[in-house]
């Protein structure tokens, strides 16, 4: 059974920086294509960045703008999220999520990926 468990979550300062891990368990993590979402109570779950299986391609949500960045290590079985020049608005809870197949494209929608973590919150303060 695959298991996903987010870690690194907390209240920051706007302007500060997070990371997240997510360790991923029951599966061969090499194989996975990896994604972070975040949600609010106001908004579906939003696509925040992928990494491809073997690491070398990423993508963003078009809010990141440089801000983010996504990391994977196959040797811990752990997936992170570097959260810089943090707003407000990025006050969310933060989701991994794997696919264990190639998907079509970039996967972006949160009905690609086949698990799920609980989330971490992440909350900015002005």
């Amino acid at each position: 059974q695959v298991q996903l468990a987010e870690s690194g979550g907390g209240s920051v300062q706007a302007g500060g920086s997070l990371r997240l891990s997510c360790v991923v368990s029951g599966g061969i993590f090499s194989h996975f294509h990896l994604g972070w979402f975040r949600q609010t109570p106001e908004k579906v779950r939003e696509f925040v960045a992928y990494i491809h299986q073997e690491g070398e391609y990423r993508a963003y949500g078009d809010f990141v703008k440089g801000r983010f960045s996504i990391a994977r290590d196959n040797d811990k079985n752990t997936v992170y999220l570097q959260m810089n020049s943090l707003k407000p608005e990025d006050t969310a809870v933060y989701f991994c999520a794997a696919i264990g197949r190639s998907p079509v494209g970039v996967p972006k929608s949160a009905g690609q990926y086949e698990y799920w973590g609980l989330g971490t919150q992440v909350t900015v303060s002005a």
